[in-house]
């Protein structure tokens, strides 16, 4: 029997949950409270408070699966293996086991529920690290040599390869910062054969494509001290990562992931837009197929096309994907329908993401809105390209990119129908000017990472509980929080509002948010049933899903929420707060910006 997507996400839940691991409920593909990157990343994003030592109410042995997107990979789509929206498969240890449980499950998971043959599986492990005195993790190589793996199946790398800190490698690293060794499984695809000009030998980390990393078990086992040396942990953490996609490829054997079942309706339904074949177009297809799933599911969490953060990044999918269409031989302007595209998507990840009828409603009239401005701006850009006489049209490719939004490859493509080159020196430059201009606007947001966790943001951390609250208090009930962005010179609360709250309001709300930092109230968290949080009142944000045990923060006797932290231990260390910005964002949608 075939192996399909979800009976991979079914074995996979089924076989931690055998060894009594609790689901940890995926965050949303935009996170909130998390000003330094526009999406979650990996699936490890929101244990970073717990594996630093935060009790996780679910307890210590933990699994899930974290829909992710990775905007930074969006010029890497087009071979046989980047995508953007991707699924991480995670299970952690919370100082509970460590790498033996961990190395003999995994390999367990990969050769007996998934039936991977084991001569195709090669597994890598730390060397050490003579500068900063690591010893090589000789007790993985010999777990990994009793479970039958044979020696020359056993690759050993530094810490370029084989360490993870959230610094990276341990010269990176600050003081007190955990991390430690890794040890990764890769599949062999024995169909592809090695190229040289990667070297002479293949290996596990060759960039041939013969070789793709499955999974990858970190082993938190050091913490850097003060005077640069390092000393174990006396509480041990595992972090896993595998990508569903990646062990799909696995699992079928195939070495070009746009073909496994994964895939497998959304290219079936571009061959028929195109009524071409994707053997023949597979590059441009990749990218249509990757760049169509990785909207339709940002706009399934409310991002709209823009030229700001989320917005931008889901306008140069979709553009980058009616190009790429354009390439094909497809006249966007002439395109009905959008809607079989966006349901591909939708039919592929079915119920476990998605209200078919429903999303496709409010999906389909937005990549199809944003495809045809864009076809229009497309054919006028070909056009102003192609009439243009000047003789320095080498240095006005900046000048198309910039006004029409028009991809550079495209604008070579034009230029070299001309018998015209692009400067490409002069293009970097004045890109690098504009990049250097719009920089301080998304500062860091385009690179993903973690939640900036300083002093101040923990202080603006526990004042939106407050804001919330007043809130509350002042308008009503129908209160309901929609999203907030902290950083270290202010925060942004965004709510729902049946009425537009009047400037009177939003000043008794800061009022009362004064009020009750002069209380010095105290801040503290409890672990419940969820059940039980909801029945005292706990605000939650309505987009998260929570687990059966839940984190409560209370302030005083005045606000309880839903909330992983960090936060203050009294109001009185907030200092103060004042709102200095109000505005309407939407149909009863509204943002305060305080500092």
């Amino acid at each position: 029997m075939k192996l399909t997507y979800v009976d991979l996400r079914n074995k996979y839940s089924d076989f931690w949950k055998k060894r009594n691991h609790k689901e940890v409920p995926p965050i949303p593909l935009v996170p909130q409270n998390d000003p330094t990157t526009l999406f979650t990343g990996s699936g490890m994003q929101q244990l970073v408070p717990y594996l630093l030592g935060e009790i996780h109410p679910l307890g210590n042995r933990l699994y899930n699966i974290q829909r992710c997107l990775r905007a930074q990979d969006i010029d890497e789509v087009g071979d046989n293996r980047h995508d953007t929206f991707f699924e991480m498969m995670g299970n952690w240890s919370l100082g509970d086991y460590f790498k033996k449980e961990q190395i003999t499950w995994f390999w367990e998971f990969l050769t007996k529920d998934l039936g991977l043959p084991k001569e195709k599986l090669y597994v890598t492990v730390f060397s050490g690290d003579e500068k900063n005195k690591l010893p090589a993790d000789n007790e993985s190589i010999s777990i990994w040599k009793n479970l039958g793996v044979a020696e020359n199946h056993i690759f050993k790398y530094g810490p370029e390869k084989n360490w993870w800190s959230r610094a990276g490698i341990p010269d990176n690293m600050p003081a007190g910062e955990p991390g430690g060794p890794d040890s990764e499984v890769f599949f062999e695809f024995t169909q592809i054969p090695h190229d040289p000009k990667f070297g002479k030998a293949c290996h596990p980390n060759c960039d041939c494509g013969r070789f793709i990393e499955i999974g990858n078990s970190v082993f938190m086992q050091y913490k850097k001290n003060q005077n640069g040396t390092f000393s174990e942990l006396p509480a041990k953490n595992v972090d896993f990562g595998g990508g569903l996609e990646r062990i799909t490829m696995a699992v079928e054997d195939k070495n070009d992931l746009f073909e496994t079942n994964v895939f497998a309706n959304t290219i079936s339904a571009l061959e028929k837009i195109t009524s071409k074949n994707y053997s023949d177009n597979k590059k441009e297809m990749r990218i249509i197929a990757d760049h169509i799933k990785s909207s339709v599911f940002l706009i399934k969490e409310g991002v709209t096309p823009s030229n700001k953060e989320q917005g931008y990044v889901l306008r140069r999918l979709l553009r980058k994907a009616a190009f790429n269409l354009h390439k094909t031989g497809v006249d966007i302007n002439q395109m009905i329908s959008f809607g079989e595209l966006c349901q591909s998507v939708i039919d592929t990840y079915g119920e476990i993401y998605f209200d078919t009828e429903n999303d496709r409603k409010k999906i389909e009239p937005i990549v199809q809105e944003e495809m045809n401005k864009f076809g229009k701006t497309l054919t006028r850009g070909i056009s102003e390209i192609r009439n243009t006489k000047d003789k320095d049209l080498e240095n006005k490719a900046f000048y198309f990119y910039q006004s029409y939004g028009l991809p550079l490859e495209i604008i070579e493509e034009i230029f070299d129908s001309q018998n015209k080159k692009v400067d490409k020196k002069v293009f970097r430059d004045q890109f690098e000017k504009h990049r250097q201009l719009s920089r301080t606007a998304s500062a860091g947001k385009f690179k993903g990472g973690l939640a900036d966790h300083s002093e101040q943001t923990i202080k603006y951390h526990t004042a939106t509980h407050l804001l919330h609250q007043a809130l509350f208090d002042v308008i009503g009930n129908e209160v309901r929080q929609e999203g907030s962005n902290i950083t270290a010179e202010r925060l942004r609360f965004d709510f729902y509002s049946p009425v537009k709250p009047s400037p009177e309001q939003i000043k008794k709300v800061e009022s009362i948010i004064s009020g009750k930092i002069k209380e010095s109230l105290p801040v503290h968290f409890e672990i419940l049933p969820k059940e039980k949080a909801l029945q005292i009142g706990a605000k939650s944000f309505f987009r998260e899903k929570y687990p059966d045990m839940v984190k409560v923060y209370f302030v005083g006797g005045y606000s309880k929420e839903f909330c992983g932290g960090p936060h203050v231990k009294n109001t009185s260390e907030i200092g103060s707060l004042k709102i200095f910005k109000f505005e309407k964002i939407g149909s009863n949608l509204y943002r305060i910006y305080a500092k």
